[in-house]
């Protein structure tokens, strides 16, 4: 069996998409091997996956930072440079190593753009690489922009070559501030590895020099831009959907409360900043109460409790279980919510926290399937005015429902199983001075 090694950090948004290509390059006859931050090994183990700690777990970074959960979910979530100066780069070293050792008798790695030791051990051992895009925004095109407050002076989804210089111009901005911080660390880990200095100015470049690069969200959401990598396919979302990694059923008390009247609003913040949550899920049931409806909050706790009859608290629902069953989705926008919600093929209140939750709420927007709350700025009077909007337009509903029904007939994982197993087989008869066939199409 071929070895494929699997490799990506961050919340459930990310590793479950990891998870269900891996199981579909299982069905496909390779053996992958998953390198996950350590929070998240037995979970993989319980999908039926192999699986290796690459990053310490949540736990272990915040007490080596000093701050409770909530304060270090907080500041991550406040400052991105914080979070990769705090929580990435510390390990950088030694993820390269496990990373170096695990790949040795592999025939690929897999990566998302996140795991800044992929490629440095890739290019020691000569292996493909496939970079992951787990966001629209990763794709770094000067044409469709990330809209977010990191990014607030690009010029959005430029009609001529002014903006789309403009663009990329701020963009080599970002390359040059990258390099300047982050090169020295960048360096020491190639150098460990036998590799020559390169700096930090291709940062965002893992997907240009890729053999293949994958867009794991569906194009309905966001199509490939022009300016994509030449090797950029975009393949649908992968679904995992299980709390632990066994079953995905729901629990009877919720499908008891789900059976007993209308389809409620669910709230959900997702498993990091659900851990900062504040007054979100107080004014949530509030909303519910000033609207007359039933709401399903997904808190992240321990503890399943009814707050009324008219609202259910329970940890965790999966989500493609649940979803289709209620009027409107309110969630923080990350994309592994972002896109169970669009496969539902419901309308959804976006409420952004951090990074690309921003421009995934964005493009809800844009769509016309949603609308956008900053975390800041929720509260019962803005949420509740909003989501009446929402329950009360026909043709936003309508909308949700149609692009849902073309989302779940995707197969993501499916699809990217299948590009990865055609962009190995290319790879090699190029290396083996053959001619590269013809593409097969998506």
């Amino acid at each position: 069996m071929r070895k494929i090694v699997l490799t990506t950090i961050g919340t459930l948004g990310d590793l479950h998409p990891f998870i269900a290509v891996a199981l579909a390059l299982k069905a496909r006859g390779f053996r992958p091997v998953l390198a996950v931050p350590e929070d998240h090994v037995a979970k993989v183990k319980r999908a039926g996956l192999e699986a290796v700690a690459v990053l310490p777990g949540f736990d272990t970074i915040r007490e080596r930072i000093g701050l409770s959960e909530s304060e270090a979910v907080r500041r991550m979530m406040s400052d991105q440079r914080y979070m990769l100066e705090q929580a990435v780069l510390p390990s950088l070293s030694a993820c390269a190593r496990t990373l170096d050792a695990l790949i040795a008798d592999a025939d690929a790695i897999v990566a998302s753009t996140m795991v800044l030791a992929a490629p440095i051990v890739a290019e020691k051992r000569g292996l493909p690489l496939v970079s992951v895009m787990l966001q629209p925004m990763a794709m770094v095109s000067a044409l469709d922009p990330p809209k977010t407050p990191d990014f607030w002076m690009m010029r959005q989804r430029p009609a001529g070559k002014i903006g789309e210089r403009w663009n990329l111009l701020m963009y080599a901005g970002f390359r040059q501030i990258l390099h300047r911080l982050y090169a020295d660390q960048l360096d020491v880990v190639r150098i460990e590895h036998g590799l020559r200095p390169r700096g930090a100015m291709r940062m965002l470049e893992a997907g240009r020099e890729a053999l293949l690069t994958i867009g794991c969200y569906s194009p309905v959401f966001a199509p490939l831009p022009r300016d994509a990598p030449e090797n950029a396919r975009v393949v649908g979302f992968p679904i995992f959907d299980s709390a632990n990694g066994g079953s995905c059923a729901l629990d009877p008390a919720l499908e008891a409360f789900l059976r007993a009247g209308p389809p409620p609003i669910v709230f959900t913040l997702g498993s990091f900043a659900v851990y900062a949550a504040g007054d979100f899920y107080r004014e949530a049931a509030e909303v519910a109460r000033r609207l007359g409806q039933r709401a399903i909050l997904l808190t992240g706790e321990r503890e399943t409790a009814a707050t009324d009859s008219d609202v259910f608290a329970c940890a965790y629902a999966p989500h493609s279980h649940l979803f289709h069953r209620c009027s409107v989705v309110v969630h923080h926008g990350g994309i592994g919510t972002t896109g169970q919600a669009l496969r539902a093929g419901k309308p959804q209140l976006v409420v952004p926290h951090m990074g690309d939750q921003n421009d995934n709420g964005h493009r809800i927007a844009r769509a016309g399937i949603g609308l956008v709350l900053r975390a800041k700025h929720f509260s019962a009077r803005r949420a509740t005015i909003m989501i009446e909007d929402l329950l009360r337009d026909p043709s936003r509903r309508e909308h949700a429902a149609r692009i849902g029904e073309t989302i779940a007939q995707e197969n993501g994982a499916e699809t990217a199983s299948r590009a990865i197993e055609q962009a190995l087989g290319q790879g090699q008869r190029v290396r083996a001075g053959r001619p590269e066939p013809k593409p097969i199409p998506a």
